[in-house]
C-alpha cells in the first residue's frame, strides 16, 4: 500500500519516519522551507534534550499527485479547508488524523462518498519542533499501549476501514477501529480547548498547574463542553470528569500539567497557528451544540 502523510509538522514527521523505519511504502508531504530541509536532510529526529540527531531518508514530495492507496493528514484544524481544496477529484482513502469536531460531513462534501476516514495520531507522534529537528519524548509502557483509533463515518468496520487498521499495524502502531471516532474527536476536542487557552492564559503548563482557582475554572469548562454534547463522551472515562468532586478532579489535573507528558506535547505553543486551532475548534464545539 502506498501512503502519502499530508502535513510536515511534529506529528506528520514523526508517523511518516516511523512508518519508512518499518519498511513501508510512505511519502511526506510539505511545503516552503520545510520542504527544502526535508529534502536536504530528511527527518531529523532527537529524543527529548539529547544531541544526537537521527536523519530519516523518508521521500518527500510537494503535491499529492501520485495515486496513493491511503493519505494520512496530520494538519491543524483550521488548514483543512485547503487540504481538501487539493484533495479534491483524486482517489485512495483519506485519514483525517487531527483535530476536529465537526464530523464527516463538510469532509465528505468536498471529497466524496466512500473516501473519509476519521482518527486521531498514534502516542508516538508528540514532541516538539527545534529548529528542523523533531524533539519527541520517549515511549513509556503507558503511552506504548494506548490504542490508535479510526474510524468510518458510519461508524462501519468496512474493508477500507480494516485495511487502514492493517496498515498501522504492520508499523508496530496500535491502531484499532473505533464504532464512535465522532463523538470521541468531541469528545477529545471538549477536554482539548479548555485546556489549551487556559495554559496560554497562565502562560505555560507549569504556571497553570499552579494556580488551583485556575484548574477549577477549566474543569468546569470542560464540564460544560461534554454536558452539550449530543452523545455520552467517549472514551466513557471522560465521562468522570462530570461526576467526581472537584477537588479530586483539580489534584489530578494539576499533577497531570507537571508530567513529563506534557513536557514535549507542545501544549505551551502560543504560535498564531496554534491560536487558530483553538479557535476553529471552538467555532465547531459551538455550531454541534447549537445544531442539538
Amino acid at each position: 500500500m502506498a501512503v502519502l502523510v499530508y502535513g510536515a509538522g511534529v506529528c506528520g514527521s514523526l508517523l511518516a519516519a516511523h512508518l519508512y523505519r518499518a519498511g513501508l511504502d510512505v511519502s511526506l508531504l510539505a511545503r516552503g522551507r520545510r520542504l527544502a530541509a526535508l529534502r536536504r536532510y530528511g527527518v531529523q529526529l532527537a529524543e527529548e534534550d539529547s544531541t544526537t540527531v537521527r536523519r530519516v531518508p523518508v521521500p518527500v514530495v510537494e503535491h499529492p499527485d501520485g495515486g496513493y492507496d491511503l493519505i494520512a493528514v496530520t494538519v491543524r484544524t483550521h488548514q483543512v479547508d485547503a487540504v481538501l481544496e487539493s484533495l479534491a477529484g483524486g482517489t485512495g482513502d483519506v485519514l483525517f488524523l487531527l483535530n476536529w469536531a465537526a464530523g464527516a460531513r463538510p469532509l465528505e462534501a468536498a471529497l466524496g462518498p466512500g473516501r473519509v476516514l476519521l482518527g486521531f495520531p498514534p502516542a508516538l507522534a508528540g514532541g516538539t519542533l527545534d529548529g528542523d529537528v523533531i524533539r519527541y519524548r520517549a515511549g513509556s509502557l503507558v503511552t506504548r499501549r494506548i490504542p490508535m483509533p479510526i474510524g468510518a463515518p458510519d461508524g462501519r468496520t468496512a474493508q477500507r476501514l480494516d485495511r487502514a487498521v492493517r496498515t498501522f499495524r504492520t508499523a508496530a502502531i496500535r491502531a484499532r477501529a473505533e464504532p464512535r471516532m465522532d463523538a470521541w474527536l468531541t469528545t477529545h476536542a471538549a477536554f482539548e480547548v479548555p485546556l489549551g487557552y487556559a495554559v496560554h492564559a497562565a502562560g505555560g503548563p507549569a504556571a497553570l498547574a499552579a494556580d488551583p482557582d485556575a484548574v477549577r475554572d477549566m474543569l468546569h469548562r470542560m464540564r460544560r463542553n461534554l454536558a452539550a454534547m449530543a452523545t455520552p463522551p467517549v472514551p466513557r472515562a471522560f465521562g468522570a470528569l462530570q461526576t467526581l468532586p472537584d477537588r479530586l478532579l483539580v489534584a489530578v489535573l494539576r499533577r497531570f500539567l507537571r508530567s513529563r507528558t506534557i513536557a514535549r506535547s507542545g501544549l505551551d505553543d502560543t504560535s498564531p497557528a496554534s491560536t487558530a486551532e483553538l479557535e476553529r475548534l471552538t467555532d465547531q464545539l459551538r455550531t454541534a451544540a447549537k445544531a442539538r
